[in-house]
């Protein structure tokens, strides 16, 4: 499995943050394969794979923001953990977000993770950069592919 891309799963609605994290982790160290789903609802079709995402590779880390449209990253969050094939799937917030009730509410949901979004550019694509090196070269991600799914 050595060299074998990550499949990321950006949940973001904002087309700015989007083409700014695409770039930050193209950059990268490690080889990822970054996905997007731009509400709530089309995310939890991509990683249960009905519909047009049938064929849609199994997910190994999650990017999600918390205010989406149709479904909201909390609802989002709350139906990964609850379900059986997702559930062990890491999830980072990455949202605009500083208030304590959506922190707190992020980590009751299981979030692995709640990273708040710089405004400032070069923050933005720092922190990123810094969510890669921890998740994708220190941090050892369950892999869907080593357990059968």
């Amino acid at each position: 499995m050595i060299g074998k891309p990550i499949e990321i799963l950006l949940v973001e609605d904002n087309p700015g943050d989007v083409r700014l994290t695409l770039e930050a982790l193209n950059d990268g160290k490690m080889k990822n394969n970054m996905h997007v789903a731009k509400d709530g609802v089309e995310a939890l079709q991509f990683l249960q794979r009905v519909g047009k995402y049938a064929d849609a590779p199994c997910i190994d880390l999650i990017l999600l923001d918390l205010n989406l449209p149709k479904k909201d990253g909390r609802e989002v969050l709350a139906e990964i953990k609850a379900d059986e094939d997702l559930k062990h799937i890491p999830v980072i917030v990455l949202t605009t977000s500083m208030a304590e009730q959506d922190i707190f509410r992020a980590y009751d949901l299981h979030a692995n993770c709640y990273v708040t979004k710089p405004i400032n550019l070069d923050q933005f694509i720092k922190v990123v950069k810094s969510i890669e090196e921890f998740w994708l070269t220190v941090v050892r991600l369950p892999r869907s592919d080593e357990y059968g799914r």
